[in-house]
This record gives C-alpha cells, sequence and structure tokens, in this order.
C-alpha cells in the first residue's frame, strides 16, 4: 500500500520544479496556471529569484504547492495517477497540495487560499514578537510539558506545534515563552533546542487572527471530496468529507500538525511505501525515523520521475 506526501515550508529552493517544466509540458502548465491565478510572475521568483523572497511565507507557500503538483502532473503524464495511492497527506502547507492533487480543491483555489494563508499568517502577530524552536532528543508528550512549564513561567504563549518524529518536536508563540522552552528543554536532556528562522509563529494560539481569515476565505470556495482519503494533520486519520475537510484546514491554522502520528495511522492501515512529491526530502527522513519499514522515495525532478515510474511498475 502507497501514500503520497507533500512537503511544507521549508523545502524551497531557487529553481525548484524548473527541470520538471521544462521536461513536461503538464508541469510546466501547472506553474502558468499559479501565475495566472495569483496575477503575477511567481514561476520568475521560484526559478530565477532571491532565496529570501520565495521564503518569505506569503510567496513560499504557493510556490511548494505549485512545485509540488508539477511533480505529481508529470508522473500523470507517465501513467502513475492519484489512482495508485492509497492515501495522500501533506504538512502543514503542504495538506493544500495533498488535497489539490487528490482533485478536492483546483490549482488556481489552491494557489489563492494559500497566497491568503501566508499573508494571514505572517500578519497575526508582529514580526519579532512570536518565536518557533525545534527540539530534538525529547519525545512529544515531554516536550509538551515543557512548553506548558515555559508558557506559565513567561506567561505567553508556548505550544508543541509540529509533532514530527520521535526525536524532533517544534514549539512554537511568544519569543520569550519559546526562548524559555528552549532552556528548559536543555535541563531536561534535549540533545538540541534551537530557535528557527521563522517570520511567525505557527500553529499555535497566536495564529487565531490567521484562522478567523481562512474560515472566511474557504467558506467561498467549492471542495469536492477527494479522489483518495486524505490524512488530516489535525486529526492524524483520513477524511474525504468536504464539510470536514473544510473545518479541519482551518483549525490547522492554530493546531498542532501531527506528522508522526499521522505517519503511524497510515502504516497501522497497511502503508508501506511513500513518495514525497515536490521540493526537498525533509519528509521522507521524518519517515524513516517514525517507522523503518517504511521504503520512501522522493519525486523533484524528471530523473526521479522516471526512477519511480520504474519502481511502481
Amino acid at each position: 500500500m502507497r501514500a503520497f506526501v507533500f512537503p511544507g515550508q521549508g523545502a524551497q529552493t531557487i529553481g525548484m520544479g524548473k527541470a520538471l517544466a521544462d521536461a513536461y509540458p503538464a508541469a510546466r502548465a501547472v506553474f502558468d496556471e499559479v501565475d495566472a491565478a495569483l496575477g503575477e510572475d511567481l514561476s520568475g521568483l521560484i526559478w530565477d529569484g532571491d532565496i529570501a523572497d520565495l521564503t518569505l511565507t506569503t510567496n513560499a507557500q504557493p510556490a511548494l504547492m505549485a512545485t509540488s503538483l508539477a511533480a505529481m502532473r508529470a508522473l500523470e503524464a507517465e501513467g502513475v495517477g492519484i489512482d495508485r495511492a492509497s492515501y495522500v497527506a501533506g504538512h502543514s502547507l503542504g495538506e493544500y497540495a495533498a488535497l489539490a492533487a487528490a482533485g478536492a480543491l483546483s490549482i488556481a483555489d489552491t494557489a489563492r487560499l494559500l497566497r491568503i494563508r501566508g499573508q494571514a499568517m505572517q500578519e497575526a502577530v508582529p514580526v519579532g514578537e512570536g518565536a518557533m524552536a525545534a527540539i530534538l532528543g525529547l519525545d512529544f508528550a515531554t516536550v509538551r510539558d515543557v512548553a506548558e512549564a515555559a508558557a506559565r513561567e513567561s506567561e505567553g504563549v508556548c505550544q508543541a506545534a509540529n509533532d514530527n518524529d520521535p526525536a524532533q518536536v517544534v514549539v512554537s508563540g511568544s519569543k520569550g515563552a519559546v526562548e524559555r522552552a528552549v532552556e528548559i528543554a536543555k535541563e531536561k536532556g534535549a540533545k538540541r533546542a534551537l530557535l528557527l528562522p521563522v517570520s511567525a509563529p505557527f500553529h499555535c494560539a497566536l495564529m487565531a487572527p490567521a484562522a478567523e481569515v481562512m474560515a472566511e476565505a474557504l467558506a467561498g470556495i467549492e471542495i469536492a471530496t477527494p479522489a483518495v482519503p486524505v490524512v488530516a494533520n489535525v486529526a492524524a486519520e483520513a477524511v474525504s468529507d468536504p464539510a470536514r475537510i473544510r473545518a479541519l484546514l482551518v483549525e490547522q491554522v492554530t493546531g498542532a500538525v501531527r506528522w508522526r502520528e499521522s505517519v503511524m495511522w497510515m502504516a497501522a492501515q497497511g502503508v508501506t511505501e511513500t513518495l514525497e512529491i515536490g521540493a526537498g526530502k525533509a519528509l521522507s527522513g521524518m519517515i524513516k525515523r517514525i517507522d523503518r519499514g517504511i521504503v520512501t522515495q522522493t519525486v523533484g525532478t524528471p530523473d526521479d520521475v522516471v526512477a519511480a515510474i520504474a519502481n511502481i511498475g
């Protein structure tokens, strides 16, 4: 049993998807469609721009989705469609790419939603007031306790935001509280605890204004039943009902990304293979640390597409 998984923010690189667009007209059409939906040359930024501009949340989110969908279209051009997956899942913004790949959202709507999402998340907290930190070497329950202690001591917000794998949890919240969480985590024996170079504290209560914006934006968007079930971040289980998908996408803005649990859930259903579709290899690394029995493969270049086709048969 196979799952297609889609990366989140942090995977972006200048030039991503360019070789796919050059090799596959269907992949180039994705970038053209995203450019048209946003009314700007986002593909030019992705392929020839400055990494600092691409890394801005408002650009990175639709850019990563476009790259993932371009890779998906390249696979489809070679005869491997979404029906070759039993589940799809994505990390944070990657969930939108998963939904688009499964036909629940149109590419144009997904691009516009991610532009709104990126802007809303950036504007929810003034720059410098929020922070995120990666805690390595402590399990989720311990990091959750660390975050709660830091929030109490600093009288700020600090939450376990990304449960990525058994040894990597990200906390998010008020800058002072997150800094305190780093100190407490080190006292608890964390191998590493470091602040992340992010522009906003994602997936915590401070994102409530962004959740309100997304609730309004999603209310006007048509969501179809996905062709294959989507394993939702905040539920860590498969969903197919459009109304529930809509509600979970709003909840996702402030809720934790339960990636470790999502992968464990898929493994329990019988998933033994994943294709990471889009930029980078971060999810494959996490999946290997969660369940070494799952065979991972990345699809981000034409050579990757050929290799994936050969393996899938």
